[in-house]
């Protein structure tokens, strides 16, 4: 709903310095690393969906009715009980990511392992926080973890044959929790193998404040600058 945002619209709906919005940017990046055949977007919506809908009409959608009183754990069970023939690659509606952010993204995906994209150059109190075992799949996974590797940035694959089990336990998810919590879950008491994908070297925020959107512009604006 983006209330800590001030924004009059839903926050995926957010306008950035060169004129797309959160959610457009995402797409567009995702067709120019995919190739527009390359990939079938699925948009959970809940809150003023008719807004967001009519901003991607291409897209198809799921709808969580319960979006008000539930957490990301159920609006992404939304999306991946019937995700098709593939892997899922999701991402926060929130997240504005450098597009060569994407290249390490496809590289993981063609070696089929489900991963958590993370970011090992900071460790914000109030982010989603990860540890890893020494071959460098995930062990911790959540905002409480204590002495974090680095943060999870909201872009997340988990590939054909592990659907199963992240449905089975996003489902025995409580309404308030997380999706990291399924993932978790999956981990520790299903045997989920997921890797830490460090993508530090890109540009990479979750917009929840005022000041995350200044930081999201600043780079968005380089890259218009860049291009121009």
């Amino acid at each position: 709903m983006g209330t800590r945002l001030g924004m009059p619209k839903p926050k995926p709906l957010t306008p950035l310095v060169d004129g797309r919005s959160i959610l457009q940017q995402q797409l567009d990046n995702l067709t120019a690393a995919f190739g527009p055949d390359g990939f079938d977007p699925t948009i959970v919506v809940g809150f003023e969906a008719a807004q967001v809908m009519a901003a991607a009409p291409d897209a198809r959608f799921a709808y969580n009715e319960r979006y008000q009183h539930t957490n990301t754990a159920k609006s992404l069970l939304k999306a991946v009980r019937k995700p098709g023939d593939g892997g899922v690659l999701w991402l926060n509606g929130d997240v504005v990511f450098d597009p060569a952010l994407l290249d390490p993204v496809r590289a993981a995906i063609a070696r089929g392992r489900s991963f958590v994209c993370v970011n090992t150059a900071a460790v914000g109190e109030e982010e989603v926080k990860y540890t890893a075992s020494p071959d460098g799949f995930i062990a911790e996974l959540s905002k409480s973890v204590v002495g974090g590797l680095g943060e999870a940035v909201g872009i997340n694959y988990i590939a054909p044959p592990d659907l199963g089990v992240l449905v089975e336990h996003l489902e025995a998810c409580t309404d308030t929790d997380y999706f990291e919590r399924g993932i978790e879950s999956a981990i520790g008491a299903g045997g989920l193998l997921v890797e830490a994908l460090d993508i530090s070297a890109h540009f990479v925020v979750e917009v929840d404040f005022a000041g995350d959107l200044e930081r999201a512009n600043v780079e968005v604006g380089k890259t218009v600058t860049s291009a121009a």
